[in-house]
């Protein structure tokens, strides 16, 4: 089974009665092929749960892919305020699974510490920056404030907009790193194909059968046909298409889907050392020469398509911060569906009603930072333990208040 020590916990132990209706070879099946998904089928196959993940889509087509990875610094350990505190545990998960992922796969993830400068146009964007500076350094971040002359010193490819005082000043968090999603992807799935996760691709879960308080089954569509999949627990982490398939759990989920568009710039040589940040808009220098340009927020339905005066607006952006562009290629553009939660929490924790279901969704922005941290609580709570951190405020019928976005 899964490697627990004794007694094996409900989750994951057939009772007599159902062992003798259907020989289950599944201990969790979890629903959803991106980060989250990947991350928790990794970490309960490493702990010796027989896995399997049912993936709607192609990896390529997830919000994981699409997102820029910015890794913000991690507040410091035993934060109060449990988003934060979730945060800190991943992020120090994050550098532990990298060496791990390369020495299992071969696979580097382009997890590097790089550093954010976070910018201001005017003296109110300076003013809302010393609040956002001081909420850092509240978290025992290492902040450094930047006036005009420091910032050139800092980042000379902001030159342009520094002399021509379309910015300010700004502050360096230089503990802010950067990882390539679509590598992490890459070297989950080995990883979990090494640690013997069985992997359903196009598989998309039109029922969930329950009874007695338990889930029995999925009524699932694939390549193949259709089949119902039986495991001894499952796991709920389908990111914005989470709250369709809560409903069969009777659980309402606001997960709706924010849509996030990208633009990939080509220059020469590049110009920029660090990630920069002004407002919710951002530019990530890869090694390659290469720089991301975003994002956006939209709430516009399950709609994955950039728009052409989006990714527009985006380049003047970039433009701005950077100067002319004219000898740059913006080599593609794309947008992903990042699953927004009513109150700018992830959800995470059993379904209400059921011991044998789990939800991990509604990262929105931070899915890619979190991931690794969620698999833990997740597979602590699959085993029956204690998680990490406290979970009372992610839990799946908690009080929904106004939509929140980071």
């Amino acid at each position: 089974m899964c490697g627990f020590t004794w007694p094996i916990p409900p989750t994951c132990r057939s009772t007599p009665d159902r062992f003798q209706s259907t020989l289950l070879t599944i201990d969790c099946c979890i629903i959803g092929g991106g980060i989250i998904g990947l991350s928790i089928a990794r970490e309960l196959a490493g702990r010796g749960c027989r896995v399997r993940l049912l993936a709607r889509e192609p990896r390529r087509q997830t919000s994981s892919w699409a997102a820029a990875g910015i890794l913000p610094p991690a507040p410091l350990p035993n934060q109060p305020d449990p988003k934060a505190a979730l945060t800190a545990l991943s992020d120090r998960l994050h550098w532990q699974w990298a060496a791990e992922l390369r020495a299992e796969t071969g696979i580097d993830n382009g997890l590097r510490r790089c550093g954010g400068v976070y910018l201001a146009r005017d003296a109110s964007g300076l003013e809302s920056l010393h609040v956002e500076a001081d909420r850092w350094r509240g978290q025992g971040v290492t902040c450094a404030w930047l006036d005009r002359q420091e910032l050139l010193a800092a980042e000379p490819g902001l030159a342009t907009a520094v002399v021509e005082g379309r910015i300010t000043g700004g502050f360096l968090l230089p503990e802010e790193a950067r990882i390539r999603p679509p590598w992490q992807l890459d070297a989950l799935e080995r990883s979990c194909l090494a640690r013997g996760v069985s992997l359903g691709h196009s598989a998309a879960v039109e029922r969930v059968e329950v009874a007695g308080g338990r889930v029995t089954g999925l009524g699932v569509r694939g390549e193949r046909g259709t089949e119902t999949v039986a495991a001894d627990c499952y796991v709920l982490a389908a990111g914005a298409w989470s709250g369709g398939l809560a409903g069969q759990f009777g659980l309402r989920l606001d997960t709706r889907p924010i849509r996030g568009q990208i633009a990939l710039v080509r220059f020469s040589g590049q110009p920029l050392g660090h990630v920069v940040n002004l407002g919710l808009d951002y530019l990530v220098p890869r090694e390659d020469g290469r720089v991301l340009v975003g994002s956006t927020l939209e709430d516009s339905g399950f709609d994955p398509v950039t728009v052409p005066a989006t990714i527009e607006a985006l380049l003047a952006m970039a433009s701005e911060l950077l100067g002319d562009l004219s000898t740059a290629v913006v080599e593609r553009a794309w947008a992903g569906l990042r699953p927004g939660s009513v109150d700018g929490l992830p959800t995470i924790g059993p379904v209400p009603g059921y011991d044998n279901a789990f939800v991990a969704t509604g990262h929105f922005r931070a899915g890619i930072h979190q991931s690794p941290g969620t698999a833990v609580i997740v597979a602590d709570l699959v085993e029956g333990k204690s998680p990490p951190v406290e979970i009372t405020a992610f839990a799946p019928d908690r009080a929904s208040g106004s939509c929140g976005q980071r």
